[in-house]
């Protein structure tokens, strides 16, 4: 019999294992070898279990990495071919000179300081008429001659073999005795008028090269104006530039808010002209409409898109205590060509009283009412031509219209005057004309040599004209819209 226990063989020949009549060492251990057992079965579950998660946990996470790269490539070749089609409206950083283009955030410190070497200030000074102190007490004194000084911006357009060349608007050099056009170094330099176009109220003004010192050269640049017409979209990011207020060149952005607009003008009178280019768009005059801020003295700057390309020339505000944030801007798309025949016009220097050419009418403008009224062409009106003067000789006659004087657009009497200032007397200029034959108009052009500017109502605007020799007994003058104002 052994002493843990005992194996004998039963009736059937087998051993038979008996401990039930034996305390042994080993029967002493079973209760305890018991609860070991179970304790280790909860341990070898609760292994189970844990390993059981990490390798659920492996397979997902395995599986997620794998559904997302699956996914990602199709998401990103998507990506790609919508960034091909489009490009964002915010962009971080301004074009190079080449033209190329990054997106990212609002910040176009680039795109400014690219561009501001190509905008200038721009200063006229003037000599106008103003009603005297005593006069407005009804004591006489009459008007008399007061300096005034106005400010604008412009952008330098290309140059010449003699010139550098900068486009405007046609009102911030307006009547101008002497203008000036201050660069980024803010250096000063004399500028000549170059050609006008007041009905898209523009201008191209020129800077001797002789004159323009090889430093300020140096740190000035012409802009890169844009070509693609259909490149303006509403909601896009845009950036202004201009002298606003005649505090130097300051830089605002916004977007984009529509194109083919009208802008809506407030005549001395105070009644309203106004096109609805929106309704319209066959419209001539139609401007860029953004809410980037456009302040007085930023007309004639730069409207930039995103590549730091010139899209618009700043021209006004619409300002009143009701509106904000509605600036417009002239579509360099509508008016590339205008800019071009400016630029290749010949310079004009402003004479003397005394050396001033006189073409020997007496004229009034000739108004949208006046238009609609009588169906008169848009011009300055021949009310009445000077006996012996420059127009008879010419074969001029009263009630015709002048519609073009050297090849420049003629829309009111002021321009003309404007004009005669940079004609000596003995130049011939070529005058377009719209003559009366019958119930319309017929278009003649003539060659006018200039006479000696004898007085100084010549082509002034006569008011008191109640016959103009034509029946028209109710023709009044029109009035001329007017910026008026110290900065234009």
């Amino acid at each position: 019999m052994s002493e843990y226990g005992d194996y004998n063989f039963n009736d059937n020949g087998k051993y038979d294992f008996r401990d039930e009549n034996y305390v042994t060492p080993m029967n002493q251990k079973s209760p305890k070898k018991k609860r070991n057992n179970t304790y280790m079965k909860w341990v070898k579950r609760i292994g189970a279990v844990t390993l059981s998660a990490v390798l659920f946990g492996g397979v997902a996470g395995g599986a997620f990495q794998a559904v997302k790269y699956l996914t990602a490539a199709p998401a990103a070749a998507t990506a790609s071919t919508q960034s091909g089609n489009s490009s964002s409206s915010l962009i971080k950083t301004a074009a190079t000179s080449g033209g190329s283009t990054s997106t990212g955030s609002l910040d176009v410190s680039s795109i400014a300081e690219n561009a501001m070497p190509s905008i200038v200030s721009i200063t006229n000074k003037s000599v106008q008429e103003v009603q005297s102190y005593f006069s407005m007490f009804g004591q006489g004194g009459g008007t008399q001659e007061q300096e005034t000084e106005s400010v604008g911006s412009g952008i330098i357009i290309g140059q010449n073999d003699s010139e550098l060349l900068i486009v405007t608007n046609y009102h911030v050099i307006e009547s101008a005795d002497t203008l000036t056009a201050s660069f980024i170094d803010d250096q000063a330099y004399e500028a000549n008028v170059k050609g006008t176009d007041p009905d898209n109220d523009l201008a191209v003004i020129a800077v001797s090269l002789d004159s323009i010192s090889d430093d300020t050269m140096s740190q000035i640049a012409v802009a890169t104006m844009a070509t693609d017409e259909d490149a303006v979209k509403v909601g896009e990011q845009v950036v202004a530039i201009g002298n606003a207020l005649g505090y130097g060149q300051s830089v605002t952005t916004g977007i984009v808010s529509a194109t083919e607009r009208s802008l809506t003008t407030t005549t001395e009178d105070g009644t309203q002209a106004a096109q609805d280019a929106a309704a319209d768009s066959t419209a001539e005059n139609t401007y860029i409409q953004t809410d980037a801020a456009i302040n007085p003295g930023n007309s004639g700057g730069a409207l930039l898109n995103m590549s730091g390309e010139v899209i618009g020339i700043n021209s006004a505000k619409l300002a009143s205590t009701e509106i904000e944030g509605m600036g417009y801007a002239i579509p360099v798309s509508r008016v590339s060509d205008i800019i071009e025949n400016l630029m290749n016009q010949t310079t004009k220097t402003k004479l003397s009283t005394d050396e001033q050419g006189s073409i020997g009418i007496k004229g009034l403008s000739v108004t949208e009412d006046i238009q609609q009224a009588y169906s008169i062409p848009a011009g300055v009106y021949v009310s009445e031509v000077t006996k012996g003067g420059a127009a008879e000789a010419a074969g001029i006659t009263a009630n015709s219209v002048i519609t073009s004087f050297d090849g420049t657009t003629i829309t009111d009497i002021s321009q003309l005057q404007d004009l005669l200032q940079y004609y000596a007397e003995g130049t011939k200029v070529e005058v377009k004309l719209q003559v009366p034959d019958g119930d319309t108009y017929i278009e003649k052009t003539v060659t006018v040599t200039l006479g000696k500017a004898v007085s100084s109502d010549d082509t002034q605007q006569n008011d008191s004209q109640s016959d103009a020799q034509s029946g028209n007994s109710g023709l009044q003058s029109g009035l001329t819209q007017s910026y008026g104002g110290y900065i234009r």
